[in-house]
């Protein structure tokens, strides 16, 4: 970046110090140790390299940069307000405080400029791992011999928790398998984590474990020389794997009582600390002052302006040749459906129904697949090593392979890597022009949890496809059957969870989930499941999240009951009904294929579903405790709360009392 008055580079790298310094001890909380190690890391990516517009910054070829160890919060907040996006100064002042765009941890939507949230660590990097897969994809659908729309870098700061969290193993493993050379990590080799010096617990060889990967290592950067991490930037660029700079950093550096010590990882260095460092690093500016000089050397406003300009001109003349392809591409990464989209939405929910097929809802999803596909040329699916399983695979798809251009398809096959695949997919999600799944068992949503759980928090669109649910698994035991996963799933909050009764239920499902402005799971049988006839009117409400399948028999005034089902089990409630009509109870029948849709209706239309006064029973192969917020301490649950046992799945639920005969005591008892 070139400026009239460039400040030198240790000014730039000091200004990053000092306001994260000033920052941290103003919230009396904080991390400032990391954004005063790798200062000058951040002086060389980014006036030197990162291709970014401060003032657009979604603008779709901009590199992406990835903080994993988002406890240093304030090296991207300082950076993001230096290079002059719109995070003033006032908002570094709030730094951890109620309503700021400055959070304890970077936030995505929160912050201009933050690509994704992070903090749990590890993820961070994952979610590079899908940022970068996305751009080969994208590059590899779009871009011509004649142009290149689709050419930028992701580039990802970490640390050694980063790399101690089995997280990392899952991401990078793939990443080096798919030779994602547009991928460049910087590993942060301070030696302290919180509990102090980590040669006590993590002596890693780090070179060597990436080099197995298939990774390009530059080893031995010296983190505080601007000029070697350039020079490393720019050898990384030409690899035609995704590299790992080995930068060799003093944590706090600049702090003359508490650099290269875990006292300066995660508190404030304390006021005479503070007076301490700007004594040594000559840096003679009051609190949150930075000098124009400073400021100008930073500024990327004109620059970001005119690379963005030189790639729109470009992008106009793509257009002008290739308007099909401009068209879809500026569609999807304004992540806009198709303008067809909610008729050919229509068209596959109206195929489930006239195909009226009994079938695992596994297989039903497969059917929902094939038609999106047709509709969703951004559908980017995979599975945990389990495609065959989770049937998450079309006839259509291109499964990624690596080329002479890198990664190419629309199927990935993540291997047995739950945890990174999920965090993965939402990276894919966050870059645009991707619309992402991925499967695996229901019972290793665990493993994945944490990723959902950001992608929750984010918002991200990203859909989790979980098969094989609950007792259903059968023969492979208490170990792979969930019984308490889905009630988990549907706590975790802007998180839309569907466990749909059949192939109509299902298609809705997915056409809601591709929709969705957030992320979705959906709970898959491995069994087949009846076909439920339906009206129109019943079809419309399944979008609701919870409707009434089969009403009462109005000839039946003595006792009324309704039972609310969800999945497989709401064939059981609908076989149940006969035979309390012969106990002179009328039972509405309301599937629930999603509480977390049904939940958010607005009250008139819950009441019609759920009328006060009529006594509940909940049915559904999980814990019971989940129910009584629908059924009250009056009502009943026909649950399992205990885990599974190892026979085959119609064996087990009778076992475990899914019969008609249970659900009929179960509502004489709640009747009293």
């Amino acid at each position: 970046m070139t400026t009239s008055s460039p400040a030198p580079t240790s000014l730039m790298a000091n200004a990053i110090r000092a306001l994260a310094m000033d920052a941290v001890q103003q919230a009396n909380s904080g991390h400032p140790g990391m954004p005063m190690g790798m200062a000058e890391i951040g002086v060389a990516l980014w006036s030197r390299h990162l291709r970014h517009n401060p003032k657009n910054p979604h603008w779709a070829d901009r590199d992406r940069f990835v903080l994993s160890n988002g406890h240093g919060s304030m090296l991207l907040y300082s950076l993001l307000h230096l290079t002059g996006y719109d995070l003033p100064m006032e908002e570094l002042k709030n730094f951890r405080q109620l309503h700021s765009k400055t959070p304890g941890h970077p936030e995505y939507g929160i912050t201009p400029g933050v690509e994704t949230t992070t903090g749990p660590l590890g993820q961070g990097l994952a979610n590079a791992v899908g940022m970068a897969l996305a751009e080969s994809l994208l590059a590899n659908e779009f871009n011509k011999s004649d142009a290149k729309i689709v050419d930028h870098h992701t580039y990802v700061f970490l640390g050694d928790g980063c790399l101690m969290e089995g997280i990392s193993h899952e991401a990078c493993s793939l990443a080096g398998v798919l030779k994602l050379n547009k991928l460049i990590a910087f590993y942060d080799d301070n030696g302290i984590s919180i509990d102090g010096e980590v040669v006590h617990w993590f002596h890693d060889d780090t070179p060597k474990r990436f080099e197995a990967y298939g990774w390009n290592v530059i080893p031995g950067v010296i983190g505080h020389d601007v000029e070697a991490v350039d020079a490393a930037i720019t050898k990384a660029k030409q690899s035609d794997k995704p590299t790992l700079i080995c930068c060799k950093t003093v944590i706090g550096e600049g702090s003359p009582n508490k650099a290269g010590t875990h006292d300066v990882h995660g508190a404030a260095l304390g006021d005479k600390e503070v007076a301490a460092t700007r004594e040594k690093l000559g840096w003679n500016y009051p609190p949150f002052v930075i000098p124009q000089e400073v400021y100008a050397a930073w500024d990327a406003k004109e620059q970001g302006a005119k690379i963005e300009g030189d790639w729109n001109n470009a992008f106009a003349a793509y257009r002008a040749k290739y308007p099909q392809e401009a068209a879809e591409f500026e569609r999807r990464m304004a992540n806009k459906l198709p303008a067809d989209w909610a008729e050919k939405a229509q068209a596959i929910i109206a195929g489930a129904n006239e195909r009226a097929e009994t079938v695992a809802t596994r297989k039903a999803s497969q059917q929902a697949i094939e038609g999106l596909a047709a509709v969703l040329p951004e559908l980017c699916g995979g599975s945990a090593d389990l495609t065959g399983s989770n049937l998450t695979n079309w006839k259509a798809a291109k499964y990624v392979r690596v080329g002479e251009t890198g990664a190419a398809g629309s199927y990935v096959n993540y291997g047995v890597r739950e945890f990174g695949m999920s965090a993965i997919i939402n990276g894919l999600a966050l870059h645009g022009g991707h619309k992402a799944f991925g499967g695996t068992f229901l019972t290793f949503s665990d493993y994945s949890r944490n990723a959902l759980r950001v992608a929750a928090l984010m918002k991200s669109p990203s859909i989790f496809v979980f098969t094989h649910d609950s007792i259903g698994l059968g023969e492979d035991g208490p170990t792979h059957q969930s019984i308490e996963h889905v009630a988990s799933l549907r706590l975790i909050p802007h998180m839309q969870v569907w466990r749909p009764a059949d192939t109509v239920e299902t298609a809705v499902a997915w056409t809601q989930a591709v929709e969705h402005q957030g992320p979705s799971c959906l709970i898959f049988s491995r069994q087949n499941l009846a076909f439920n006839p339906r009206t129109d009117a019943q079809i419309a409400n399944i979008a609701k999240g919870g409707y009434v399948l089969q009403d009462w028999n109005d000839e039946i005034v003595a006792r009324k009951i309704i039972l609310i089902a969800t999945g497989s089990e709401v064939e059981l409630a609908m076989k149940s009904v006969e035979m309390l009509a012969r106990e002179g109870i009328a039972a509405r029948v309301v599937s629930m294929p999603s509480t977390t849709t049904f939940d958010k209706q607005d009250a008139e239309y819950r009441e019609r579903v759920l009328p006060h006064g009529v006594r509940r029973v909940a049915i559904e192969a999980g814990v019971t405790d989940f129910w009584r917020k629908y059924v009250g301490l009056e009502g009943g649950v026909v649950g399992i709360d205990v885990f599974g046992e190892s026979a085959p799945a119609g064996v087990l639920f009778k076992h475990f009392g899914f019969t008609v005969e249970h659900v009929v005591a179960t509502a004489k008892a709640a009747l009293g």
